[in-house]
């Protein structure tokens, strides 16, 4: 994204794009509407609402991050804040041993200066993926999040995401769910904006299982 391609531009660009050149997903479009995708650049608060949330609810997650706020000064998460909370401190808050230890690798990393999220929009995908992986409890999907929920990158395929495939499955009628390898190939078509045609297709399983829309304050598909 750059300042002469504000998000505006490319969401439009994309959605015409989009309908051009593969009808199911014109369809979609149609069905779902305009793409309210609206980037949080609190890089490092996404990184730690994705270490909370690996393997919990969604309910679960949110009460475990609005535990963290209360124990922090503003409840605001920040490196600073939270490079104040030990171990044991974030074990007495309920975090899990891993989790507990992914969220002190993380702020320590920020503090220290060993990763300056400051840097990452200026990289491309892959080294932000390589940079975010590197830290323990960060895998792929969720560098994958933090380039489209932080850094608006328009051309990412989470191949992994159940939404994501569930809602290809559905739009695209397919009698099993797609492997990563077919999901890659398919969305071949979709490049350069398979961002949006992702974020399509998790609104697509949204509407399927018949739920409202809420808010999008986490880096989550669903």
């Amino acid at each position: 994204m750059t300042p002469q391609s504000p998000l505006s531009d490319v969401i439009a660009t994309a959605t015409a794009y989009l309908s051009g050149i593969d009808p199911i997903m014109a369809d979609a479009i149609k069905q779902v509407g305009p793409c309210t995708l609206v980037p949080n650049s609190d890089i490092f608060e996404a990184l730690i609402d994705a270490i909370i949330s690996q393997q919990i609810s969604v309910k679960a997650a949110d009460t475990m991050v609005a535990r963290l706020r209360a124990a922090t000064p503003g409840a605001v998460l920040t490196p600073d804040a939270l490079i104040a909370f030990q171990h044991d401190d974030l074990r007495a808050l309920g975090f899990t041993t891993p989790k507990s230890r992914y969220i002190r690798n993380l702020t320590e990393q920020v503090v220290s200066g060993q990763l300056v999220l400051e840097q990452l929009p200026a990289l491309d995908d892959e080294t932000v993926i390589s940079k975010l992986t590197a830290l323990k409890g960060i895998g792929r999907w969720t560098a994958e999040m933090i380039l489209i929920f932080c850094l608006a990158r328009p051309d990412v395929l989470p191949v992994d995401d159940l939404g994501f495939v569930e809602g290809v499955r559905a739009a695209y009628a397919l009698p099993t769910r797609p492997t990563p390898k077919e999901m890659r190939a398919r969305g071949e078509i979709w490049r350069p904006f398979r961002t949006f045609a992702t974020w399509y297709m998790w609104s697509v399983r949204r509407l399927s299982l018949l739920q409202k829309e809420r808010p999008r304050t986490r880096i989550i598909s669903l």
